[in-house]
């Protein structure tokens, strides 16, 4: 992802404002990309919801506080996965009918998320970092197979770390509707992987 092209043509109000933001998406992006692939399942798919989203943020929210803007990023993020999420359904349904949705690719949209797609590199033990790999990617691939908001609850709240509160305004819901998403997608993992998490 290229932030600085992202932005070339949002203008934001000073020097300060645009490091501070530049250091924001910086952060996110990889996250952001990772909690998108395994909601969508598809590489490109997560790259344009991840891409949109942050031009979403710099466009409408570069002047709001900076403490806003990781829940504002995760809103508009879950706000872009949820909308291709409903073009995928009209497809399925409607794609035959309606010559704009039959000629977009669908070849991997429903693919699953590779489980072996490549981590970065570990020091030491090549036996230990191989375990490392398989166990990344299987955790990756249960994710993946969690309902959309058990997995959009577990992400916000185990990955990125957010409250409760942080994760209900996120997600457009109460904080009781995070809770028992949450708890379901961690029953889902540990009975599917066999560990605790």
């Amino acid at each position: 992802m290229d932030i600085p092209a992202l932005k070339r043509n949002v203008a934001v109000e000073s020097d300060e404002s645009r490091l501070a933001l530049d250091g924001f998406l910086t952060a996110v992006q990889r996250r952001a990309f990772t909690m998108a692939r395994a909601a969508l399942g598809n590489t490109d798919d997560a790259m344009d919801a991840v891409q949109d989203s942050m031009l979403q943020l710099v466009k409408s929210y570069a002047d709001r506080d900076v403490d806003e803007w990781r829940k504002l990023f995760y809103r508009i993020l879950n706000n872009k996965i949820n909308d291709l999420f409903r073009r995928r359904k009209l497809q399925r349904r409607f794609g035959g009918l309606l010559p704009g949705l039959a000629s977009q690719n669908t070849d991997e949209q429903d693919a699953p998320v590779d489980p072996f797609d490549k981590i970065p590199a570990a020091e030491g033990d090549p036996a230990i970092h191989l375990q490392q790999e398989r166990t990344i990617a299987l955790l990756n691939l249960q994710i993946s197979r969690l309902p959309r908001r058990q997995r959009e609850a577990f992400m916000l709240r185990c990955w990125e770390g957010f409250s409760t509160l942080e994760t209900a305004q996120s997600m457009g819901c109460s904080e009781g509707s995070v809770k028992t998403h949450y708890s379901r997608a961690l029953s889902a993992l540990r009975s599917n992987l066999g560990e605790p998490l």
